[in-house]
Formats: structure tokens, sequence, C-alpha cells
């Protein structure tokens, strides 16, 4: 079993784990020859909340190279914040002192690779730069990782969700995340609406208090409207463009989703109703995303 390559993008790769990071203290990493999954599927987690995502090899890493009996796929389960520390140690290395010279330097050249420190299996980063006055500096950090069992990785598997109602391109997480911190006092639980007309609400109704925040003009996604205009029977009546699909979600949840603002250019969410909310979040354009960070949240159903 062997895996090496050189860290192109710090990044964005601590980014990623910056978002999946406040979902739950550990996380999956599923590395293979053409994509690096993150996998966060932990039913311990408040809200149910999972991540399952697929970035693209050459997106993060350069002169990869990956080995195992298991079609050349490895596995492993690790801390977020250990790999984290590892990569912000490399995002801030420019201009930091290195505490064996007293000289700052500049990063040349990031390397991950599978190792093993007294029968422990670890994720090595070598870090190389070099210092203003020219010397060369060499700089390591181990993340302790469980390599995970073929037998159980295979038991890995997506939730099953029904085909969504509608989907929507969000606005700005970040504008999203300053609106849902302010309702979070005044409410456990969050309704998300959308319309084919482009309509998207988000609003909170308790006993106290209600408020609603609209957005007009959402772009609905040209596959959706495809996908609506063949489900149309000629003989039925066409769809009522301003009706609202919707879910109701945890707030707590719904801001632990807004801290992918931080790698997210585009968003597109999936209302299934009485089901779930299924939020894609592509790192880059849509187009040619160099990858998509999927959260499934599960629906809170109202007995009323």
């Amino acid at each position: 079993m062997r895996f090496r390559a050189g860290v192109e993008n710090v990044t964005t790769f601590f980014r990623i784990m910056q978002s999946v990071e406040k979902l739950q203290k550990k996380c999956i990493i599923k590395f293979t020859e053409e994509n690096m999954q993150v996998i966060c599927n932990n039913d311990a987690n408040e809200g149910g909340i999972q991540v399952w995502s697929q970035i693209k090899i050459d997106s993060i890493f350069n002169n990869y190279r990956i080995q195992s009996n298991s079609n050349n796929e490895i596995t492993v389960n690790l801390t977020c914040e250990a790999l984290m520390g590892a990569l912000r140690s490399v995002s801030t290395s420019s201009g930091t002192s290195n505490s064996a010279s007293g000289s700052s330097y500049e990063t040349d050249e990031v390397i991950i690779k599978l190792a093993k420190k007294n029968d422990q299996a670890v994720l090595n980063f070598e870090i190389t730069g070099t210092t203003r006055v020219g010397r060369k500096v060499r700089i390591g950090h181990d993340v302790k990782i469980e390599v995970m069992k073929p037998a159980d990785v295979v038991k890995l598997s997506e939730p099953m969700c029904p085909e969504p109602d509608i989907h929507v391109l969000l606005p700005s997480l970040q504008k999203i995340r300053t609106i849902v911190e302010r309702l979070r006092s005044m409410s456990d639980v969050l309704a998300i609406r959308a319309s084919q007309s482009g309509c998207l609400q988000l609003s909170i109704n308790t006993e106290s208090v209600k408020v609603d925040t609209e957005w007009k003009n959402c772009t609905i996604p040209q596959m959706m409207k495809e996908k609506a205009s063949q489900d149309d029977n000629a003989d039925d009546p066409p769809p009522d463009p301003e009706h609202l699909f919707s879910v109701l979600v945890s707030v707590r949840s719904f801001l632990k989703f807004l801290s992918s603002h931080v790698v997210s250019t585009t968003t597109i969410a999936c209302i299934c109703q009485n089901h779930c909310l299924i939020l894609y979040v592509y790192i880059g354009d849509v187009a040619d995303a160099g990858g998509v960070l999927t959260f499934y949240i599960p629906a809170i159903i109202d007995d009323e």
C-alpha cells in the first residue's frame, strides 16, 4: 500500500476540511486514482447531517501516486483538527518564524505520503522551504490515521433520497449565514421554501414571532426546467410556477452547512418535501468544478 502526492492547492484543501470540521471531530477520507472523497456519516453528530464529497485530484494535488490491493484505493479515518493543523502550518509558513533557525521562509513544496511511525499509520506532511538568505529548511507533520478495512469501506453508502421536488441556485452563503445567525436565537426550526418562479424563502414561525426572508428571481437550473416539462402530461394543467415546495430543518444543522461558505462558489439546494434538504457546494464553476461537497440535512416532520 503506497500513497504519495504533492499538495499544490493547500488553501482549498484546508477550506474543505474547515467546512466538514464543524459537523464532527472525525471524518473519512477515501483516496482513489481519480478523486479524493471526504465523508462525514456519523449518526452521532447533531441533527444527523451528512457530507459526501468528491474532489478532483488535480484540483488539490500534483505528482499523485497511489497503489493498493483494493483497486488502488486507500480509505482512512482521521481527526479533522489534526489534519487542519498540518495544513494550517503550511498555509501560514510564509513569513513565519522557524523555531530551529529563527528565520522566516517561503514554502517551496509540500509532500503528503502514507507512512508508519512506531507501528502507527500516519499521513506524513513534509514541507520544504527557503529562508530569506537562501537556506533550505524542512519541516515534518504527522497526522495519525486508521486505515479502514475493505470490508468496512464496502458498507459506506450515501443516504437514499427521493427525486427532489425543486432545485434552486442559492444566494451568497455568507449573506444567508448572517440572516440565519440572527434567526437562531428565535427558533430551533427553519423552513426553506422555493418555487419554479425563482422565489426563495427562509422562515421561522413560533408562538411569539414569525419572520420571513425572501429572495426573488433566483435561478432555477435548466435541468430542473427540462425535467418539469418532460413530466407534464398534455391533459394535466400546467404546474403553478408560484407554488412553494418546502422543508423544515434544524437551524443548528443549517448553520453547520453554512460553514462551507469558505469554499463555495456556487451552491444548489434541492428540496425533497418531508424528507430532506440536499445541498451541492461546488468548488469552482459548475461547468468545470474542481469538486463538489454534498450535504444531506434530514427534514423535521411537523406533526401539526
